[in-house]
């Protein structure tokens, strides 16, 4: 139990509390309870914090105290803010910038995620305030940068001699942030970049990429012959080429990706092996916000001439799991996923699972961080749509979290007494 005054302007009986602690893994909820208001009282309950860049997000969510003066977002529905109803995390969910399209940068996991939480009264006075420390690396978890070779990246091993299950944590953009949040959860997990600086569009080569899958296989606390890989958007391609083409992946958590080689044609042993599927930028659309919608500029990877790019994941023997948001409107995630489906199945495989979400958005990532509906997007430069409705979309980031755990590690080999406690 935690409360904090600061000010004499707030009341010595306003009592905010996170439970169990103000200190937390990013990936965990607290529960928000405030005591010592007057019975029926509404009040207003505001979250603040800086992303790596030195943005501030902001959310707000009035609400009445019951009969006893006590407010539990547990159990109470918030009556207006940045969201209404139940919402445990909405303070968290709903933080936002004042300016549009702006992502909430928390990439680097040695610099935990700091919310500042706070109660006011209906004239604004601030009554009581607590900080929530949300931190991306647990204790005893190593952090090990690697430049090595062609491989640039950062290593997160669990504590303990192991052996841990090694998984290759493919994202766009570097971000720290899912391999560090899985290395407290027991596995070993390789964070690395698809693209370290601007995207060469002349070629890009699968061998780089295998190299990382040969490290993490030779590390002596790996528990297995074999490592998992996830991706999301580019990163999906690439994961599939990998299934594909190289030995040693056993099992692929594949994110909103592409069926088909996106944009950049892919070479492996120097020769190219698929040629890329190109984007139509005359198919981008604006809306309202200004952001443009992207979803459609991708050319059919089914269209007869684009079958040289289509990812042959027929010749893979590890195990796929396929995850699509059906309101991703950066691609068309859910029809690849039914086109990847079908195509196994017509190769008599049945190597995979999949799951869909309605209304999630292009984003999904670790649950509790706020949602971003709209940002700049790294490789058009411009701002962009991703999509989904936010409770539903914080909602299918919980279940995929699990989801995601649970499959990583029931195809990858590892001990008894490991498996039991992940």
């Amino acid at each position: 139990m935690c409360f904090v005054l600061i000010s004499e302007s707030m009341s010595a009986q306003v009592r905010l509390r996170l439970l169990p602690s103000v200190r937390c893994l990013f990936d965990e909820p607290i529960q928000v309870k405030v005591a010592g208001l007057r019975s029926k009282q509404v009040v207003t309950m505001r979250a603040s914090s800086t992303d790596e860049r030195g943005l501030v997000f902001n959310s707000s969510a009035s609400y009445r105290a019951d009969d006893r003066g006590e407010i539990d977002l547990k159990r109470d529905a918030a009556l207006s803010g940045s969201y209404v109803g139940v919402e445990p995390m909405g303070l968290l969910r709903s933080l936002k910038a004042d300016v549009l399209h702006k992502y909430f940068y928390k990439n680097r996991a040695l610099e935990p995620f700091m919310v500042k939480l706070s109660v006011h009264d209906e004239e604004g006075r601030k009554l009581a305030e607590a900080t929530n420390e949300r931190r991306l690396i647990g204790d005893g978890v190593s952090r090990v940068p690697v430049k090595k070779g062609n491989i640039q990246g950062v290593l997160f091993i669990p504590p303990g001699e192991g052996p841990f299950p090694a998984v290759l944590d493919l994202c766009t953009i570097m971000s720290e942030k899912r391999a560090s949040l899985l290395a407290n959860k027991g596995f070993m997990v390789l964070a690395l970049p698809v693209f370290i600086d601007k995207p060469n569009f002349e070629r890009m080569n699968l061998d780089d990429f295998e190299e990382a899958v040969r490290f993490l296989q030779n590390q002596p606390k790996a528990s297995s012959k074999g490592v998992g890989v996830i991706s999301r958007s580019k990163g999906g391609d690439i994961a599939l080429s990998l299934a594909a083409f190289v030995q040693g992946v056993e099992a692929v958590v594949w994110i909103n990706g592409c069926s088909a080689n996106v944009a950049i044609p892919l070479y492996y042993k120097n020769r190219q092996i698929l040629s890329p599927l190109m984007f139509n930028l005359s198919k981008v659309l604006p809306t309202e916000s200004g952001a443009k919608l992207v979803k459609y500029v991708l050319e059919d990877p089914l269209a007869e001439e684009n079958q040289g790019s289509v990812i042959p994941i027929e010749r893979a023997d590890g195990q796929f799991l396929f995850v699509a948001s059906e309101d991703d409107l950066n691609w068309d995630s859910k029809g690849y996923l039914d086109h990847m489906v079908e195509r196994l199945k017509r190769h008599g495989k049945k190597n995979f699972e999949s799951v869909t979400y309605p209304a999630a958005g292009h984003l999904l990532e670790p649950p509790y961080g706020p949602h971003c509906p709209s940002s700049f997007h790294e490789t058009v430069r411009f701002p962009v749509v991703w999509g989904g409705e936010p409770k539903a979309h914080a909602a299918a980031e919980l279940h995929l979290w699990k989801k995601m755990r649970d499959f990583l590690l029931a195809h990858l080999s590892c001990s008894a007494a490991h498996t039991q406690i992940l």
